[in-house]
């Protein structure tokens, strides 16, 4: 056991040599994005906009999600054209450039829509399953109620029929 600890903190040694992290180098100097990169971030921006609104209109979106895609290609919008505020960011969240802060801005927001979705999938997984056991037990129930009318006619009265009849067989379908 001692041999284990004298190895490991010999493995260890160089590590402890290293300078400290106030003494590392500062990094480079950030430079705004080029106009061409200004420029596909705004075009994506109002693609995505664009996109939202036909598909708003198609009703192949609903209007609850809508505003989440038309805020985040607003944001897009305002870092592109602000180039200080995106240069502000970068520099608090250590940043190499401002191109990775949007990368690391993307992340974060497809991380929070994962844990979105995960949460509206796991509500409806339980809904269907509440709805699929109310359904079974409404079918049980109809299968007595119809089963005790007709083996219980009232006196004068005949068995009701069930407005729905069970589907038929094409064997019976054939006529002797």
């Amino acid at each position: 056991m001692i041999d284990v600890l004298t190895n490991a903190s010999s493995l260890l040694a160089p590590i402890a040599e290293l300078a400290p992290i106030a003494e590392l180098a500062p990094i480079a100097e950030l430079q705004p994005m080029h106009d061409r990169q200004r420029l596909v971030a705004l075009l994506l921006a109002a693609g995505a906009i664009a996109t939202v609104f036909e598909l708003v209109r198609r009703r192949k979106l609903r209007e609850e999600y809508s505003w989440v895609w038309v805020a985040v290609a607003v944001v897009v919008a305002a870092l592109a054209l602000q180039q200080d505020l995106l240069l502000t960011i970068s520099s608090w969240i250590g940043a190499s450039s401002t191109v990775s802060t949007l990368f690391f801005g993307a992340l974060l927001f497809l991380g929070a829509l994962a844990l979105q979705v995960s949460v509206r999938l796991s509500k409806l997984t339980h809904r269907h399953k509440t709805l699929g056991q109310r359904l079974a037990l409404l079918e049980t129930e109809l299968a007595e109620l119809r089963a005790s009318r007709r083996s219980q006619p009232a006196s004068g009265e005949r068995a009701v029929e069930p407005a729905v009849q069970p589907p038929r067989n094409a064997d019976q379908d054939v006529v002797a």
